[in-house]
């Protein structure tokens, strides 16, 4: 025995006409067999409980006849019921000839309409193939400058990708058309390629930044110096003055990454450590004491 089809589109016996059909297109839309491939037997049961049942409630004269009890759920005339005079016709099943304008037509129009033009033309049962996860690692500087890299992908076999200048790690890059196959004609879904950045032995990045930690001598820090320090572009000459504590923290300014996305470049960050050698000789020590003496200052200390 069919169920109460107000139940199955889930709508009260005071529905309006606008209600029941925005039901059973919401319903139509959720349960449709082609978009429920993972669980097609137990979605094409509820899509054809929820076809029948507007089939009975949709038609506003089956609806009548429903609710005065000449027909059952399934749209059957119950025995013992006749046709009062002027009723509407009846099919050959039994039940009143459709009269509803929404067409099976129209609910697979609105149903597939985003779906027309990617699959076979005119085809409202085509599905899009589904999107396909991956992975890629890449080098810190290549994600960090751009790079190309060649891929196999089980679906779409060897292509290359086009890492963009600036790529985040996590970021996901789609590539259309790559994915699984489309069922009927209709387009394959996208390759989602998530990107992971291996992490560099001296760099790391913060937002389009780059920090990097270069050790000093002593000397250095005192007297000041020129040294080489490396950027993600090549290396450059950074500028000591006298007196550098370890610590500083000096900018080269648009020596970060550029961002493809946004359009901006970072900057990169130095912090300097003074390294003692690692043994300290007499006359080292024996200069330091004496300084010591003469003069002594506060670094601050907490």
């Amino acid at each position: 025995m069919a169920d109460d089809p107000y139940m199955v589109l889930g709508v009260p016996r005071t529905a309006s006409e606008d209600d029941i059909r925005r039901a059973y297109r919401k319903l139509a839309k959720e349960l449709h067999p082609d978009l429920n491939p993972e669980n097609r037997p137990t979605a094409e049961e509820r899509f054809k409980k929820v076809s029948n049942a507007y089939g009975v409630i949709g038609d506003a004269e089956k609806r009548k006849q429903y609710d005065r009890g000449e027909i059952d759920a399934n749209g059957e005339p119950r025995r013992g019921f006749r046709r009062p005079p002027g009723a509407g016709p009846y099919s050959a099943r039994g039940g009143a000839q459709p009269q509803d304008d929404l067409s099976f037509g129209d609910i697979f129009s609105d149903l597939f309409g985003s779906m027309r033009g990617r699959g076979e033309p005119g085809s409202p049962f085509g599905a899009r193939g589904q999107d396909a996860r991956y992975s890629l690692e890449v080098e810190f500087l290549e994600a960090a400058t751009g790079a190309k890299k060649r891929v196999s992908l089980p679906e779409s076999g060897a292509i290359d990708i086009t890492v963009p200048p600036g790529v985040a790690d996590g970021r996901v890059l789609r590539l259309k058309g790559r994915g699984h196959p489309g069922r009927r004609g209709a387009e394959a879904g996208d390759a989602l390629v998530e990107i992971k950045v291996r992490p560099h032995p001296y760099f790391k990045r913060t937002d389009d930044d780059i920090l990097l930690e270069v050790p000093i001598t002593l000397d250095e820090a005192v007297l000041g110096a020129k040294i080489e320090v490396p950027t993600i572009a090549g290396r450059v000459q950074l500028t000591l003055p006298k007196g550098t504590s370890s610590g500083r923290v000096f900018r080269l300014r648009d020596r970060g990454v550029h961002n493809a996305t946004t359009g901006h470049t970072g900057d990169q960050l130095v912090t300097v450590r003074i390294v003692l050698p690692e043994t300290v000789d007499d006359e080292l020590g024996y200069f330091l004491s004496e300084w010591r003496q003469k003069h002594k200052y506060d670094p601050g200390r907490p």
